[in-house]
């Protein structure tokens, strides 16, 4: 995992800001080049507990959107055969939610 990853992973996990290159983490959620690709399901979540979120490629379906994707607990994005997949599922990368506990 490269140290980007590692430290926007770190500040969306934690609920901190975070400007590097090509990332931003603020209280809306997770972008990379101004796309959101990553948010929490629940605004409160340091306040109710829910960790889950929600995440999208956001039509980029590239070797780094997936990369800033897999750092995140309970994602892992690969592709086989020009096909997508998420935890071994077929995806389109369209928003979808991930419960987490």
């Amino acid at each position: 995992m490269r140290k980007i990853t590692k430290e926007t992973v770190y500040a969306f996990e934690n609920n901190e800001k975070f400007k590097k290159q090509n990332m931003v983490v603020n209280e809306l959620g997770m972008y990379l080049h101004n796309h959101k690709i990553a948010e929490f399901v629940s605004r409160i979540r340091f306040e109710d507990g829910n960790k889950n979120i929600n995440i999208t490629l956001a039509g980029w379906n590239t070797n780094t959107t997936r990369e800033r994707l897999n750092g995140l607990e309970g994602v892992r994005v690969t592709i086989k055969q020009g096909q997508t997949y998420l935890n071994g599922e077929k995806w389109n990368g369209d928003w979808i939610t991930i419960i987490r506990n």
